[in-house]
C-alpha cells in the first residue's frame, strides 16, 4: 500500500497546443500553455501565443478563436520552445491525445533547431481509460463536465491551450488518485 500522493510519482509537465490544422508537418503551432507540478506539489505555469509565420485558416480560428491580428506579435516558435523546455526538463509530459500534442511540439523543435523531447511521456486519456473504464468518450470536454472540472477555466475557454492544460492536470490527478486507490 502506497501512502505517496499522485504527484510524487513526477513531477509532470502537462501541455496543450494549439495549431494552425491538424498535420504536425505541414502546420504550426499558434499556442503552448504548461502546467508544471513538482514532487512536493508546488505549481509553476506557462502560457504564450506563437506566430506561426503563416495565416490561421478561418475555420480553424472558429475552434480556438485565435486570430492572425493575435499572433502578429507573438514569438516565434524559437524563443517560445526554448522557454517550454527549460520549464519542461526532468519532467514527464503529459497531454490529453499526446500524440497530436507532442508531434507538434517534436515537429516544432526540430524545425527551429531545437533539441527533441527525449523525456518520458504520458496520455492523460490512456490514464482515464486505464481508471475509468467504459466511460461513452475521453474527450477532454466530456470528461470536463463527468467530474464537474474547476469552472473557472471556464473564463479562459475551452479549446485554448492554458484552460485545456489546466483541466488535462485535474483529470491526470483524478487518474492517478483512483489508480493508486486500486492498487492498495
Amino acid at each position: 500500500m502506497s501512502s505517496k500522493k499522485w504527484h510524487e510519482f513526477g513531477p509532470f509537465t502537462v501541455f496543450d497546443v494549439e495549431t494552425t490544422g491538424m498535420s504536425p508537418a505541414r502546420d504550426r503551432i499558434v499556442e503552448v500553455a504548461a502546467v508544471r507540478i513538482d514532487l512536493n506539489g508546488e505549481i509553476t505555469r506557462f502560457q504564450s501565443l506563437v506566430n506561426p509565420g503563416c495565416p490561421i485558416p478561418p475555420q480553424v480560428s472558429c475552434v480556438h478563436l485565435i486570430t492572425d491580428e493575435m499572433v502578429a506579435d507573438a514569438p516565434k516558435f524559437h524563443e517560445v520552445g526554448y522557454k517550454f523546455l527549460d520549464m519542461a526538463r526532468d519532467s514527464i509530459l503529459v497531454a490529453h491525445n499526446a500524440r497530436f500534442d507532442l508531434g507538434f511540439l517534436q515537429e516544432s523543435l526540430a524545425r527551429s533547431g531545437l533539441e527533441l523531447w527525449k523525456g518520458k511521456t504520458l496520455d492523460s486519456i490512456r490514464l482515464m481509460k486505464e481508471a475509468y473504464r467504459g466511460l461513452p468518450s475521453y474527450s477532454l470536454q466530456n470528461l470536463r463536465r463527468t467530474f464537474q472540472l474547476d469552472e473557472s477555466f471556464e473564463a479562459m475557454q475551452a479549446h485554448r491551450a492554458a484552460a485545456d492544460a489546466e483541466w488535462t492536470l485535474q483529470i491526470l490527478q483524478i487518474a492517478f488518485t483512483a489508480l493508486l486507490k486500486h492498487a492498495e
